[in-house]
């Protein structure tokens, strides 16, 4: 095994409590839909989220490669620099996590590790070719690209739909989410758990523990897998309910037309090595699906929140590891402060959270109300008769089943 500093124990420690922090911040992006719409029940989903985000870590590194090899220029880089970089994608992963807004874990770790690197040697050191090709391109085109598919994937399936039995319809749809769900889960422990993987791998070339261009060690993949697959258990409940309530109200149909678009998206950019936001594709999905029934509407005030938080990630990540850096370099002793300053604002995150605890027993309460814009848009465009409410009264709770989460979400 390779040979370890202590700078470097706390770098690869450090970096899987970011990939914790991303399995909890990211199970909104596979199984949230999956829960407002009552397909399965929200422990269930977490732990069926969880396993396939670790099976999904195992089944490529070609984005582990992008951002070992591509994003920054290795020679230059300390691993004090990497620490810096993951103190600033950890804070603002919190920051979105306590005020429920879906931001993009993938572009934080970006926005640090360059914030970072440009503090310590300069703007050379960012490779820009890779970054707009790679990142910023991919952050605009996945949302734009899933969005569509997932509008004109609502509206093909309505349209199959119409003369369908509404009870049949309604478990097929269900069974077609939580196979779609699985999809996304896997798409995304491929995705965002190598993430993780590429910045400790590039730690340890760093540090002089492994050769320049060596791809990620086994145990640097099992170790991430695992990171991020326990984070996914938790849930990040919060976000669960933007996603699945906040943008907009889903029914079983959209709700697999959503999350079939996002998957194919993901998917399709980890075999090519782009570091993909899986929130900017699931988040476009579930509102292209949202515009795709007749008379449904997206809560544009929680929307924007959601784009202004986008627009926020990679520079407000990038300052504070930049501010990061600055300290670290006074020495082993800013180095420490460094880690005491996130532990502590970590904690504090926590216990600021604690004074409105959402989890699984009210994650698919009711949203905050519509803003005038939302609520004139559904009045002018009502939604369809027939098939929606047999849908909505095949889903519907038994009498005494108590089933909140299914009789809560389905209704239109």
């Amino acid at each position: 095994m390779e040979s370890f500093s202590l700078i470097l124990a706390i770098v690869v420690v450090t970096a899987l409590a970011f990939d914790f922090t991303n399995g909890f911040h990211d199970t909104a992006n596979a199984m949230a839909t999956t829960i407002s719409t009552g397909a399965l029940k929200p422990k269930v989903a977490v732990a069926m989220s969880a396993v396939l985000n670790l099976v999904g870590a195992f089944l490529s590194v070609e984005v582990a490669n992008t951002i070992s090899k591509g994003l920054v220029d290795e020679t230059g880089i300390r691993p004090e620099v990497i620490f810096a970089a993951l103190v600033g994608a950890i804070l603002w992963n919190l920051l979105t996590w306590l005020v429920g807004l879906p931001s993009s874990s993938s572009h934080a770790l970006m926005g640090g590790l360059i914030g970072a690197a440009v503090a310590s040697a300069g703007v050379g050191a960012v490779n820009g070719d890779a970054l707009v090709t790679k990142v910023l391109i991919p952050a605009i085109a996945a949302p734009l690209v899933a969005g569509v598919a997932a509008l004109l994937g609502a509206r093909l399936t309505y349209k199959l739909g119409r003369k369908a039995d509404g009870k049949a319809a309604a478990k097929g749809y269900r069974a077609g989410q939580i196979a779609s769900a699985g999809l996304v889960s896997l798409a995304h422990g491929t995705n965002d758990a190598q993430k993780t993987m590429g910045i400790i791998t590039l730690a340890l070339i760093a540090g002089g523990a492994l050769a320049p261009d060596s791809d990620p060690p086994m145990w640097v993949i099992l170790s991430a897998g695992i990171a991020i697959a326990l984070g996914t258990y938790l849930g990040g409940w919060r976000i669960i309910r933007t996603m699945g309530k906040g943008l907009t109200d889903l029914q079983p149909q959209q709700g697999f037309a959503a999350q079939t678009s996002a998957a194919t998206v993901i998917l399709a950019s980890s075999h090519l090595g782009f570091s993909l936001s899986t929130t900017h594709s699931v988040s476009g999905a579930v509102m292209g699906a949202g515009l795709g029934r007749k008379g449904g509407v997206v809560r544009w005030s929680t929307a924007t929140r959601m784009f202004v938080a986008w627009g926020l990630t990679l520079p407000a990540a990038a300052l504070v590891a930049a501010l990061a850096e600055w300290v670290c370099g006074l020495g082993d002793w800013g180095t420490a402060l460094v880690a005491v300053f996130l532990v502590a604002s970590s904690a504090a995150i926590w216990k600021l959270s604690r004074r409105e605890v959402v989890d699984h027993n009210n994650v698919v309460d009711e949203p905050e109300p519509s803003g005038v814009v939302t609520t004139a848009m559904a009045a002018v465009s009502p939604p369809p008769t027939g098939v929606t409410e047999d849908l909505a009264a095949a889903a519907a709770p038994g009498p005494g089943s108590g089933s909140k989460a299914s009789s809560a979400t389905t209704s239109v």
